[in-house]
């Protein structure tokens, strides 16, 4: 369902898994959507899930971590990590992702499409 200002619903809020990855095919698109949460807080991040280096959807498989204040979800192919807040990845500055705005609305996980 499309909002206003292409925001899309994608899923509810409870089919994310925390500290995990999901795909959801949005538009012909494969997103990758992580739901990172500790103690103290929680974030939502969705990037495309095209392995630019792997030539592959497999982004939503890789491993969570962080590389000094960065989120970075790493390829489980080859292993480049890559910033889920900007999508640039940091074994070479060239490769970027595509970065999606994500935000729950009424227990709804939304994506922003944009051009």
């Amino acid at each position: 369902m499309t909002t206003p200002n292409n925001w899309v619903t994608v899923c509810s809020d409870v089919d994310l898994v925390a500290n995990s990855g999901v795909c959801a095919l949005v538009e012909d698109q494969q997103i990758a959507i992580f739901k990172i949460k500790s103690a103290n807080y929680e974030q939502i991040f969705a990037v495309s899930n095209w392995d630019p280096i792997g030539k592959a959807n497999v982004l939503y498989r890789g491993l969570l971590g962080s590389v000094a204040d960065c989120t970075v979800i790493v390829s489980p192919l080859y292993k480049q990590r890559y910033s889920l807040e900007t999508g640039v990845c940091l074994d070479d500055q060239e490769v970027k992702l595509k970065v999606y705005p994500v935000r729950i609305e009424q227990n709804q996980v939304q994506l922003q499409l944009v051009e």
